[in-house]
């Protein structure tokens, strides 16, 4: 707690992205002891922590804390269990010896070489300052994490303010292809409102034409079969535009939808590591989704509509004119009107639709990590602090969209009142100055002004939620401005088989993970030779992994990152990311078949694949009715944690690289696969430079060399010691 900026109230991130995996376990045993419980079920919690705090934390925690408990310790590291008061072996699901340690050390089961293997590495634990130079990092007396990635207060979403800008409109249809959007669905548009006003003039035509011929006349029926095929011919115009122009808008929505989609997956593809640290997963989902959805669903409706209620507004407006030029007097007093309360609108509805946008997003976040937490929150029976948690979000998000709701329909209730009165004024108009006006010609105006009144009432609401949605865009469009991994090209043509000794070099290499916090690597400066077989240790936030991260450029570097005497930092990262390889302490797998996690880019046969897991003793394991195509469910959960560890191993093994970084691989496995991991990357990787971040010893016995990494306030002190 006192390495955390702010105690207990520091913001660690989603899933804890700001802690280490040793921080992450104490914090949950922590966690457990809190609950004061009878039982306790301790699954492994001290695998991720070093032989030092993992002594202490058995000591002082499980034997101390728990004396009186009944507790449970499910472990690999069996050099715990002569401590324990009764003792259960387990193999392939089944029980195979129970009994305390003396029992057990009596019937000389396979028990005891595991005990034996780790009271090795307790000696080995014990002895290791003569092994290590002695440094600070061994001391009790609490240092600051001068790499951590903490925040003192949460990281909120940005809000726009102010009216949607212009940019954001043209950014718009753009995506469609402005000159498809003005030169073809804009005429198209217009020829269908042209189609339906002339169609309304020679139905008023038609009809004073009616009115002035003599009841005695004999060719008004030839004259009116003439004009029902006039009129009929009309009619299919406009049918035939108004399914072109509706055709039309179709393809140029879609066309932007798929490319205001793409443009920000890849975006965000491209996007740094320090974006995803700074937007939660939850955050970028509501772009994706929601967002997304309104741009793909209410968008093209409401651009539509709106398009076609101005060239209604605005034809209306003409054949009036034509009957009476005293009626563009309450035209404009109507559109001046409807303008104004807008733009009050507008001022109101526009920042509650962001607000409604933003407060989305932690509802998405919420439920993410309430459904990857799940064992966790019903093993703790947290679910009420989950619910009244997830009540909170809930409520701020429909607090908003109520208010959006409110004040859409008092925009709508003001527009119904004035239209009313606009009605009722034309019509007073027409009795006051339309002493003789034909029968045709009033019909016209009437019918052309009480749908004005609709249009523009309607219109306006469609303008108001053409803005109101805008934000969607602009959210999305937010997210083509985040910062992208640096594209480089090739000074000079690399060798295909660079890097040909897996030389490494670092050159006073300093890191941030972000721009605003404390540089992680500080001139770090040393190297490391072909074939090298490097230990790397040090506490907490000494910058182990983050060495590794540089060495992938996931974040910002300054100085220069050497392989081979390639200065990396002046090469394409795709080159550079496609030389490396890399086993995790959280092993990953993806949804897919086998071959795809093993080869995703399908670059190596099936034999290779098979010889591959034949390495790491996985071959017997793949189904043999499935094969390779065995599925692999959501996060690997059809294989133990030992098991992706392997899978992860493998897929280094078919790469064969002459780089290979080790952060923690074995920390969550049982020994034998540990030993088995240790001995494949000895036989497969022994012309390779092997990069090993460690907490236990047995892991970097074998390293030619142990680098010790101390955090200090100016630099990173590395100590080279020979093993």
């Amino acid at each position: 707690m006192a390495q955390l900026p702010s105690g207990d109230r520091t913001i660690i991130g989603e899933r804890g992205k700001s802690l280490s995996g040793g921080q992450k376990a104490r914090i949950n045993l922590a966690r457990c002891m809190y609950r004061r419980a009878d039982i306790y079920l301790l699954d492994d919690p001290l695998s991720a922590v070093d032989s030092k705090v993992g002594k202490h934390l058995f000591e002082e925690c499980i034997k101390g804390f728990l004396k009186d408990k009944m507790c449970l310790l499910v472990t690999h590291q069996v050099k715990y269990a002569k401590e324990a008061d009764n003792i259960i072996v387990m193999k392939d699901g089944r029980i195979v010896e129970a009994g305390t340690y003396n029992e057990l050390n009596s019937n000389g089961v396979d028990f005891l070489k595991l005990v034996q293997v780790n009271l090795t590495d307790d000696d080995d634990d014990d002895d290791q300052q003569e092994h290590v130079v002695k440094s600070p990092e061994n001391s009790q007396v609490v240092q600051p994490i001068t790499g951590g990635d903490y925040d003192e207060v949460e990281d909120t979403e940005q809000l726009a303010t102010g009216s949607i800008k212009a940019a954001t409109y043209i950014s718009y249809l753009k995506a469609g292809g402005l000159l498809f959007g003005w030169l073809i669905i804009l005429p198209a548009f217009i020829l269908t409102q042209t189609s339906m006003n002339v169609c309304d003039y020679f139905l008023s035509n038609w009809v004073n034409s009616l009115q002035e011929i003599d009841e005695f006349n004999q060719t008004e029926i030839t004259e009116e079969n003439d004009v029902l095929y006039v009129y009929g011919g009309i009619i299919s115009t406009i049918i035939v535009f108004g399914i072109g122009h509706s055709v039309l808008f179709f393809i140029f929505a879609m066309r932007i939808s798929v490319k205001l989609h793409d443009m920000t997956f890849e975006k965000i593809s491209n996007a740094t590591m320090g974006f995803f640290n700074e937007n939660p997963v939850g955050r970028i989902l509501n772009r994706f989704s929601k967002d997304m959805g309104i741009i793909d669903n209410y968008i093209p409706l409401v651009f539509s509509e709106f398009i076609e209620i101005i060239l209604m507004l605005f034809g209306a407006m003409i054949l009036s004119v034509v009957v009476n030029v005293w009626l563009l007097i309450p035209s404009l007093g109507l559109i001046l009107t409807f303008y104004a309360i807008r733009i009050v609108y507008l001022e109101t509805s526009r920042s509650v639709k962001r607000i409604e946008g933003i407060t989305r997003s932690p509802i998405f976040t919420h439920l993410t990590s309430s459904v990857h937490g799940l064992s966790t929150i019903r093993a703790f029976l947290a679910e009420n602090n989950l619910v009244h948690e997830f009540d909170d979000v809930q409520d701020h998000h429909s607090s908003a969209w109520y208010l959006f709701i409110s004040a859409s329909v008092a925009f709508g209730f003001w527009l119904d009142i004035i239209a009313n009165i606009f009605i009722s004024s034309v019509i007073v108009i027409i009795l006051l100055i339309s002493e003789e006006s034909r029968g045709g010609d009033v019909g016209l105006v009437v019918t052309q002004y009480v749908s004005l009144a609709g249009v523009l009432q309607w219109g306006m609401r469609q303008l108001s939620e053409l803005e109101n949605n805008m934000t969607s865009v602009e959210r999305v469009l937010e997210y083509n401005n985040v910062p992208l991994e640096p594209t480089r090209e090739l000074v000079s043509e690399l060798p295909k088989t660079w890097p040909e000794q897996g030389k490494i070099t670092f050159k006073n290499v300093s890191m941030k993970y972000s721009k605003n916090s404390e540089p992680i690597l500080k001139d770090l400066d040393f190297s490391v030779y072909p074939g090298e077989k490097i230990g790397l240790v040090g506490r907490t936030g000494a910058g182990k992994t983050s060495s590794t991260l540089a060495l992938f450029q996931l974040y910002d570097i300054t100085g220069s990152i050497l392989i081979d005497d390639v200065d990396t930092t002046k090469i394409p990262l795709e080159k550079l990311r496609s030389k490396l390889s890399v086993i995790p302490q959280d092993p990953v797998l993806f949804t897919g078949s086998i071959r795809q996690n093993l080869d995703p880019f399908n670059e190596y046969p099936d034999d290779v694949l098979w010889n591959a897991l034949e390495e790491v003793e996985l071959k017997d394991s793949i189904d043999e009715t499935s094969g390779l195509s065995m599925n692999v469910s959501e996060g690997g959960c059809n294989f133990s944690v030992g098991q992706r560890q392997l899978v992860c191993l493998a897929r280094a093994i078919i790469r064969n690289q002459k780089i290979l970084i080790m952060d923690e691989a074995t920390a969550n496995v049982d020994p034998y696969t540990d030993n088995l991991i240790q001995q494949t990357i000895r036989r497969t990787f022994s012309n390779s430079t092997v990069l090993t971040i460690a907490h236990r010893l047995h892991t970097i016995m074998d390293a030619s060399r142990v680098m010790v990494l101390i955090p200090e306030k100016l630099s990173n002190l590395i100590i080279h010691t020979n093993y």
